[in-house]
């Protein structure tokens, strides 16, 4: 299997520089969800796929679907799959990996003669990134029924146009998703599979090529909050301010003790402010201020500790706001399940690495994938994950193309055990 995957080098090579070549907005990629570096990409791997004679299809929210018929077409399919859209400025391999890693297998099955029992799917989902939207797995979820409520209405941030207008405009049908209309039936999926490229240097501090997924965190998030106190004159004394900044501070720090105290009780969770700001209308050097706008992202692998992060939450956010005499809005909350990877699953990857001879490490996913839609579906999902430097969500993702063929073959090895 490693020769086979091996001779796929120049081919994933080609893929990886024409990717890169077509995106947008240098400094690194910019392949922006229901827009033109999208769809750019989309039609690269389709291309790629019809070379490779392989089934084209796509749903209402315009995911792609490169399929190896199966000997056995009733039984279910196993899809191999991730993103291919990025975030502004982001990096060629974040995402994008996991699709050209779906190609890179068939490639190294058809090589070997396997003939499999089951259909083998590539998906190249739209819309994993959440900055765009504000709403978290769009692609995914579109495929499986479960979006969430409202989420057809929600604004891309920069052209504030309604998803369901960038769905159509790429060729989906919005009325159908909202109609609750499900392209994959999870009864029907023996199993989803996605590669990805490591996003903290866990596997480049180990001096390991290839990391096994053992689960996906869930998010709670505040994309909208708001802290509404006065604006005063900059020599108020202390007693009379009703001060939103000094509010946003404290709450930062309630939060971070919080992330101190589970990280010093060993329970893994994240906690990231991303916007942090006062109102650019109305602050000033002289100016008390008082409205201040932050979104937040909690993050967690167990349901029970997240559910216990957003009670917390909620409790520091009363505590500043009557110290401070404000009012803080927490505004809408988005939520991802957390993602559980099959235990069997795991283990197959795993063993498929040992009979390989791929130095693979257990490693828990710092961020969110596709993948959790899957499992929150109740499909059987499993993750490889390829040592990155530099992290990813920046231009300077620097994924090896051996590391990445490293974790092709395991996931080619484990594919080809499933299949018979």
């Amino acid at each position: 299997m490693m020769i086979s995957v091996l001779d796929q080098r120049r081919f994933a090579t080609a893929l990886f520089d024409r990717l890169r070549a077509e995106s947008l907005d240098a400094p690194g990629v910019t392949r922006d969800p229901y827009g033109t570096g999208e769809q750019r990409a989309h039609a690269m791997i389709a291309e790629a796929g019809a070379a490779m004679g392989l089934e084209i299809g796509r749903d209402a929210a315009a995911n792609l679907y490169l399929t190896r018929p199966g000997r056995d077409r009733a039984r279910p399919a196993i899809i191999l799959g991730s993103h291919l859209d990025s975030v502004p400025h982001g990096g060629n391999f974040d995402g994008a990996a996991g699709v050209v890693a779906g190609l890179v297998v068939l490639r190294a099955l058809a090589a070997l003669g396997i003939a499999p029992a089951c259909d083998i799917v590539v998906m190249g989902i739209r819309a994993e990134e959440s900055v765009w939207f504000q709403v978290s797995y769009i692609g995914s979820r579109g495929a499986l029924g479960s979006l969430p409520d409202g989420a057809l209405a929600a604004k891309r941030i920069d052209t504030g146009r309604s998803l369901a207008d960038h769905i159509a405009a790429c060729g989906g049908d919005p009325a159908a998703l909202a109609a609750g209309a499900r392209h994959l039936d999870p009864a029907r999926i023996a199993a989803y599979l996605e590669l990805h490229i490591e996003q903290a240097p866990s596997l480049i501090e180990a001096g390991c090529p290839v990391g096994i997924c053992t689960g996906i965190p869930g998010n709670v998030r505040l994309p909208h909050a708001r802290i509404i106190g006065e604006h005063d004159h900059v020599g108020l004394p202390r007693r009379f301010r009703h001060d939103a900044a000094m509010a946003g501070a404290d709450l930062a720090m309630e939060l971070d003790r919080l992330w101190q105290e589970h990280e010093a009780a060993d329970i893994p969770m994240a906690c990231t402010i991303g916007r942090f700001h006062t109102d650019a209308a109305a602050h000033g050097l002289t100016i008390v201020p008082g409205l201040f706008h932050f979104s937040l992202d909690l993050r967690a692998y167990d349901p029970a500790v997240l559910a216990a992060l957003e009670v917390a939450l909620d409790e520091a956010i009363a505590r500043v706001a009557a110290r401070r005499r404000v009012t803080i809005e927490p505004g809408p909350r988005a939520r991802a399940a957390v993602g559980p990877v099959d235990p069997a699953l795991r283990v197959a990857l795993s063993h498929a690495a040992s009979a390989l001879g791929v130095r693979a490490r257990p490693l828990g996913s710092p961020a969110s994938h596709d993948a959790a839609a899957f499992a929150e579906a109740g499909v059987k999902m499993g993750m490889v994950f390829v040592r990155n430097a530099n992290g990813s969500h920046n231009p300077q993702e620097a994924m090896e193309i051996d590391d990445f063929l490293a974790g092709c073959a395991v996931m080619a090895q484990t594919v080809a055990e499933m299949v018979g």
